[in-house]
Order: structure tokens, then sequence, then C-alpha cells
């Protein structure tokens, strides 16, 4: 079975979880190794109280929780600026496509159904342990074109002037569409470098988040072009 042994030590998941014999199979697993420290709390506001004490390093966030419900935690933790870019990775029963959608749009880093298998599980967190602590690839620190303007370092995009406000994971895409600019990359690439992952999701969460991205570029949105059959391609 898939373990986080490859984890960086020292790393910590909180989990918010309001049924206890899930969180504590959750947690036992995820510090079975003595790499990965996980703390559980069982509602949405014990969830804000407990990253703003000590901020972990990734959220495992229940939808379905008492006081506060789990999209309200993500929408809050996403309007501060300390908690902007916290890994939160949902935990729902809740499996079609919109609520998938409506999940990512809020700015969540993933979206795992339940029942889930603890191997699918671990590896999940561990690839978004090692995205979120990846050092950033050298390379290109910004893009200026006629309606694009980003700085890569200072997480900062507009287009025609206009500030533009992008989830993590649609500012991530960007970057690395620009940095390879006019080179065609590959869903199951983008899934590799972007999301971390290595073919564990559908590479349909690719197509949605370009989908979002374009549509939040407007006039620049055009410069993300599909190659049929292949994936994507950012151009001037």
């Amino acid at each position: 079975m898939a373990t986080v042994a490859d984890v960086v030590a020292a790393h910590r998941v909180l989990i918010v979880e309001d049924e206890h014999d899930i969180a504590g199979l959750i947690k036992h697993t995820l510090e079975r190794t003595g790499e990965t420290e996980a703390e559980i709390v069982g509602s949405g506001d014990a969830a804000l109280k407990a990253v703003a004490d000590h901020p972990p390093d990734l959220i495992l966030l229940d939808l379905n929780l008492p006081v506060l419900s789990g999209t309200d935690v993500c929408r809050i933790l996403r309007s501060r600026s300390e908690a902007k870019h916290l890994p939160i990775s949902m935990l729902t029963c809740r499996t079609n496509e919109d609520d998938r959608v409506a999940g990512l749009e809020l700015g969540a880093d993933d979206y795992i159904t339940k029942p889930f298998s603890l191997r699918e599980l671990t590896a999940r967190v561990r690839a978004a342990l090692r995205r979120a602590a990846r050092v950033r690839e050298p390379g290109v620190t910004g893009y200026s074109g006629t309606h694009l303007v980003a700085d890569f370092e200072s997480v900062s995009v507009s287009v025609d002037g206009r500030a533009v406000r992008l989830t993590r994971r649609e500012f991530e895409l960007l970057r690395y569409l620009a940095q390879n600019k006019n080179r065609v990359i590959s869903r199951d690439r983008l899934l590799e470098r972007v999301w971390g992952y290595d073919r564990l999701v559908e590479t349909r969460s690719v197509d949605v988040h370009v989908g979002r991205l374009r549509s939040k570029l407007g006039t620049a949105g055009r410069q993300i072009e599909t190659a049929i059959g292949l994936g994507y391609r950012f151009v001037d």
C-alpha cells in the first residue's frame, strides 16, 4: 500500500471531519510512518481557529460540517492573505461534475469523493505536499503581451490593465504554460507538473481548469490554444 514515506518530515495536515471513525483512520494512515503529523477538528469554526493558531501544510476538508460548512470554511480561508495559497483537499460524498466544479471554483486544490481508498488518499496527500514544498522552477519570471501582463514572482495577473483574480491552481497552470510558451504540453504532463499527480486523477480536471482560466483571462484567453488530441499550448 502506498504511504507518505517520501513526504518531507514534520509536514502538518489538518483533518476537518466530524465523523470520528473516519477522521481517526485518516490520521492513523498519515502518521504511521512518523513523518507526517495530523490534527483533527470536528467543525468549521474549529478549523478556522486551528489554521489561525498554527497554519498546517495541508487541509483535508469535509464539506458537511457543523457550525460552518466546508464550503464556507474554504471561502473564508481563500479570502485571507495568510491562507490564500494553503493547499485544501475537499472530502465529500458529492460526486457529480457540478459539485466538483463548484468545489474547485471556491479555490479547492483537490476534490476527493467518499468512499475513497486509503492508498489513493495518501498518494494525493503526498502529491499535494510535494507540490506545495517544491522550489519554484527557474525560468520565466513574468510575461508581457498585448493584453496579458503576468508577474510570476509577485503573483499578479492583469488583462488590458484590469487585475484578474486567479485561484492558486489557475495561476500555476498559467505560469507553467507561459514558461513553456509555444510548446504543446500534454494533459498528463500538466497533471504531473501543476497538480503533482502521476495520472491519479482524470485529465478532465485539466480541461475544466483550462476552460475557467480562459474565461477569466478574457481577451487573453485565446492565447491558450488546444492542440486536438495532444494538449495545450500558450502562444503570443
